[in-house]
């Protein structure tokens, strides 16, 4: 087994938490067109390789993503070496709660190192995570119960909409241990939640939770930059973990090399390469996930999300 800290880790935020500069990403592991057992393997061989971040979500491949994790960490006896997060869409206590119970169940544990509200992409999504009865009542319980360590939430919309859900966090009292937005090449030319949310989350020694930096191969078909050239922009970023989908073992190989050498990339290369993607990204035509509703998969099941506020039911107009 190669040594845990073959490639470089970093301190997330202020958890003090060390974690791999590269995380695996969940939704790859659970598709259907790969088979559980290679699925597995990649698991495991990332794991031996230095990688200790493994993401996940509640909604991935309807829970073959975690069921699969599960079992690989299960195998190898490995959920003692990793740092464990998952996500979840339920924006009530009582939705959320069911989810990550579900979550626990399918990753065949008994808590995650950080729970996640997935998908913050519309401005009342932090008002009613943070309503009462919301789903932020049901996180506190999972961490004050020993079922969560940390708590963060994702979003690949607006960086506006991040920075909206941490103003409400904060006017309640509340610090996010981690947050998980898309740093790429063409992110600072659009909408920009490197520009916008990057410098509140070091202000606030939040973690910084980069993904997309392929935006799932959409930014490699403008055929401007190299997968290599991806993660080692977003890899130069001030970021925690670099989150990355490994369907394959030449891109486990792709993610470990990148973490081994994006130290060698200059600022001179870094800015070239912001120089040659600035005319393309300039309206948002290679981040579908800003732009359409492609990858808003909560948007598509909206009973994800669970029922109206209680306020909402008394007041709203019929």
């Amino acid at each position: 087994m190669a040594d845990q800290r073959e490639i470089p880790y970093r301190t997330l935020g202020h958890t003090g938490e060390q974690v791999s500069c590269i995380g695996m990403g969940g939704f790859h592991l659970g598709s259907p067109e790969l088979t559980e057992a290679e699925a597995i393997r990649l698991m495991h061989a990332g794991v031996d390789r230095g990688i200790n971040f493994l993401d996940n979500s509640w909604d991935y491949n309807e829970g073959e993503s975690e069921r699969r994790m599960g079992k690989a960490l299960r195998e190898n006896g490995s959920r003692d070496r990793v740092f464990l997060m998952t996500k979840i869409d339920g924006r009530t206590k009582e939705s959320a709660a069911k989810q990550t119970n579900e979550s626990l169940k399918r990753l065949e544990t008994d808590y995650v190192d950080l729970l996640q509200f997935h998908e913050i992409i519309r401005f009342d999504d932090a008002d009613r995570i943070f309503a009462r009865g919301g789903a932020i009542e049901a996180a506190l319980e999972a961490k004050k119960s020993g079922k969560a360590r940390y708590i963060g939430f994702t979003g690949h919309k607006d960086p506006h909409v991040h920075l909206y859900m941490l103003e409400v966090a904060e006017r309640h009292g509340f610090t996010f241990d981690a947050v998980q937005m898309p740093i790429n090449v063409m992110d600072a030319h659009f909408r920009s939640f490197g520009n916008l949310v990057m410098p509140e989350l070091q202000k606030r020694n939040i973690g910084i939770l980069g993904m997309k930096s392929m935006g799932d191969k959409v930014i490699l078909k403008s055929k401007i930059v190299t997968p290599m050239e991806c993660l080692h922009y977003a890899l130069n970023m001030p970021t925690s973990v670099v989150i990355t989908g490994i369907d394959k073992p030449e891109f486990l190989e792709q993610a470990i090399t990148a973490a081994n050498t994006y130290q060698q990339v200059t600022e001179d290369q870094i800015a070239a390469i912001l120089n040659r993607t600035r005319d393309a990204a300039r309206n948002g035509d290679w981040e579908l996930f800003k732009t359409s509703d492609a990858f808003d998969s909560t948007a598509k099941n909206l009973h994800w999300l669970g029922g109206p506020s209680e306020h909402v039911k008394a007041n709203a107009p019929m």
